[in-house]
């Protein structure tokens, strides 16, 4: 397989061509890094080559390197993994190294080959990192395209020498964006930041390009770095002004992460130890701190659920047999925020959309909806006035019935009550065609029983959304007893074409995101009835890296929702319903009229303008905290294990039927620490015999509810874990 080819014309310019056969989109593997080097060598020892360009046949340079490779790296590095990672690190430093300086003599920096990178499009992670180490970068006049460093965001950073480079060309602070949070940007703003050094017509490209190459002079071509009198910009580590720089970033970089992320930690001391030595000893430390991120089981277990298993799901990963089942015309019934949201989100896919409520004061209102969220992306220059026409000419804000007819999908989110869903579902299926997929966009009520409505259960499926809907990425498939695979591969190719992550759930009482995300909730309201600090509470959540702690979830969500489930499940359940006094203090807010963010009340204080200004001190009036209070690791493993074991006993009750969903869905849907991979992989990094050894004592002092499934003492016992057992084979990572 050839990946790369040089060719070189009549002028003496070698243009060294990236093209991954079989791919839309070139990344790196060992195989290009071979054939990369073979041809520069080639043509460094080539008098008749002047200089030479490295550029991409298709419309994009590189999204970076393979990352089923990175995934592998630790396991494919032999007996001795880490000196492995090591050893094939400082050779990939080594080539970048030998284009940096591209023949030139060591000691006169003279006799060197002008070196240009020109990028079509993207160039993200290895494809910016090589670029980085040429003499000049031209990128072609592209909006559309993104150049940066996203590495941090899939729990890696950049290891081929772009953190050290992109800190000794801008300095700490001004390369912290495209470092430390992955920042990525159109190439004119990448030439305003400093990234790059041209922009240029796409069309022009290659010919300016060469004209540069061919008239570089040799200070042209010596990196700052490399030449005598080199400061870094912004002052290095032991200048005062470098030092309160490092100081900062370290306080941010903590401030961002809470210590749980390595890859960012490990990021910033390569940046500080490599900006006090000299240029190659400051690659061999960021190699160091790269190979020690990846003997970290975090990079790994990121890098699998955020980026291969998602890949995986988002591909079709647990789709049916059938035919394409691309919609064509979408219905939504119930114009409020979800209604709407769902609305947008197909409009905005290309999808015609019929958007049905009570009445057409109310129809219009979801449609204003989506017409405020494109409004807010006008305002960021992010959507055009054209763009904003097209997506709301194709939403039909109406509130006939008949206008359904034609539509393939329809999405009911109506009031969460049995008795309104289910008049809907007959009203809705008296103007469809018999072949329409109904869905019913609930986050609580089992889909086997609002099937019971239907005409025709085959063809009725939940789709539950996550709000806000065009900002969350999961949206959970829940397949009800009579649910056809007809129903669950159109609904998941209705996600694939909203650009959404999908996962498939058999139904249970809340499926499978609410049966963890509610004890979570509750385990952290526990503790206040228990007498626990709020703050600590809240805090040790934060630490184990949750976006929110459970309080503060309780009132983003509203406490009447709590109140409501509560009294809902407890309905349905009757004495089998376990009591907790988590529900004694939901009810008491409620009766109070602290609701939570939407009533500016709850577990927290707010302004006049909804921001929190802290926790509630009614809450230590009512629930006085108690003088002995337990230690951080018993808040975090409380917190922690209690939603965990939940997503062990979905997994083992068949609700979950795919361990990737399991991880994959938790990140997405409710921020389970990402750092981990997920519920499977956190117990895969404890251990089974550890979680069980932790559940046994949570158990014994807190309750039954610790108590540890048999499928997590079957892999104690075997010594396994869920990644070994229970990862399909033909997707195995």
């Amino acid at each position: 397989m050839t990946i790369f080819t040089s060719a070189t014309d009549a002028d003496g310019v070698a243009t060294i061509t990236w093209d991954l056969p079989g791919k839309s989109m070139n990344v790196l593997n060992m195989e290009g890094i071979a054939e990369l080097e073979s041809l520069f060598d080639a043509a460094l020892a080539d008098d008749a080559v002047k200089g030479i360009i490295i550029t991409s046949a298709k419309p994009d340079f590189a999204a970076g390197m393979d990352i089923n490779i990175i995934a592998k790296m630790k396991d494919s590095a032999g007996e001795n993994p880490a000196q492995g990672l090591m050893d094939g690190l400082m050779n990939m430093h080594g080539i970048l190294r030998k284009i940096e300086r591209a023949g030139m003599d060591p000691k006169t920096n003279k006799g060197g080959k002008p070196v240009a990178a020109a990028l079509p499009g993207l160039a993200l992670g290895i494809g910016l990192e090589i670029p980085l180490a040429c003499h000049r970068i031209f990128a072609a006049d592209n909006p559309k395209a993104k150049i940066g460093l996203p590495e941090i965001l899939i729990g890696i950073f950049p290891g081929m020498g772009g953190t050290t480079r992109l800190v000794r060309k801008m300095g700490v602070m001004a390369a912290a964006p495209y470092l430390m949070e992955g920042k990525t940007l159109a190439p004119a703003k990448a030439k305003s930041a400093g990234l790059i050094d041209e922009v240029v017509p796409p069309e022009e490209l290659l010919a300016r390009a060469k004209e540069w190459v061919l008239n570089a002079k040799d200070a042209d071509i010596v990196k700052p770095w490399d030449a005598k009198g080199y400061k870094m910009p912004g002052g290095a580590p032991y200048h005062p002004a470098g030092f309160m720089t490092y100081l900062g970033s370290s306080a941010m970089v903590h401030g961002k992460t809470q210590g749980v992320y390595p890859a960012a930690k490990a990021m910033l001391s390569a940046a500080y130890e490599g900006a006090q030595v000299p240029f190659d000893t400051a690659l061999k430390i960021e190699a160091r701190w790269f190979t020690h991120v990846l003997m970290n089981p975090s990079s790994g277990a990121m890098l699998r659920s955020i980026f291969i298993n998602k890949q995986a799901l988002e591909k079709g990963a647990v789709r049916p047999e059938a035919p394409d089942q691309s919609v064509k015309k979408l219905g939504v019934i119930g114009a409020g925020m979800m209604g709407a949201g769902i609305g947008y989100v197909a409009a905005n896919a290309g999808i015609d959309v019929v958007l049905i409520d009570r009445d057409q004061e109310a129809a219009d209102k979801g449609k204003a909806h989506a017409e405020s969220i494109l409004d807010k992306g006008m305002s960021r220059k992010r959507v055009t006035q054209e763009k904003k026409d097209a997506v709301l000419a194709r939403i039909n804000a109406t509130p006939d019935y008949a206008a359904l007819d034609g539509c393939d999908l329809v999405v009911e989110a109506v009031f969460e009550d049995p008795g309104v869903k289910a008049e809907t579902t007959q009203k809705a299926e008296a103007a469809l065609p018999d072949d329409a997929i109904f869905a019913t966009n609930t986050s609580t009520l089992p889909i086997s029983d609002l099937a019971k409505a239907s005409g025709n259960p085959e063809n009725f499926i939940g789709i539950h959304f996550f709000s806000p809907v065009d900002k969350m990425m999961l949206v959970e498939i829940i397949r009800g007893k009579e649910t056809g695979d007809r129903a669950v591969a159109k609904a998941l190719d209705f996600v694939r074409q909203i650009r959404k992550t999908p996962i498939v759930v058999n139904d249970a009482r809340f499926f499978y995101a609410n049966r963890c995300i509610i004890p979570y909730i509750n385990e952290g309201v526990r503790m206040v009835a228990e007498g626990v600090s709020p703050a600590l509470i809240e805090n040790a959540a934060k630490q184990l890296g949750f976006p929110l702690g459970p309080l503060q979830l309780v009132d983003e969500t509203s406490v009447d929702l709590g109140v409501k489930i509560a009294k809902a499940t407890k309905a349905a359940m009757g004495d089998a319903y376990p009591e907790s006094p988590s529900d004694d203090v939901l009810f008491e807010l409620f009766d109070e009229g602290r609701l939570g963010r939407k009533s500016n009340a709850g577990f927290y204080e707010y302004d006049e303008k909804g921001k929190r200004t802290g926790l509630w001190p009614g809450l230590g009036e009512n629930w006085p905290a108690s003088d002995d209070q337990p230690d951080l690791t018993t808040v975090q493993h409380r917190l922690a294990m209690i939603q965990t074991l939940e997503a062990v006993r979905a997994l083992e009750e068949n609700v979950l039927m795919d361990i990737r969903e399991g991880d994959v869905g938790a990140i997405l849907g409710w921020g389970f620490m990402p750092w981990s991979g997920g519920p499977f992989s956190w117990l895969d990094i404890l251990g089974a015999g550890k979680a069980v050894e932790i559940c046994d004592g949570l158990t014994s002092e807190f309750g039954d509810r610790f108590t540890a499934p048999k499928i997590l003492h079957d892999l104690a016992a075997s010594g396994e874990g869920f990644y070994q057992k229970y990862q399909p084979e033909a997707d195995a990572a």
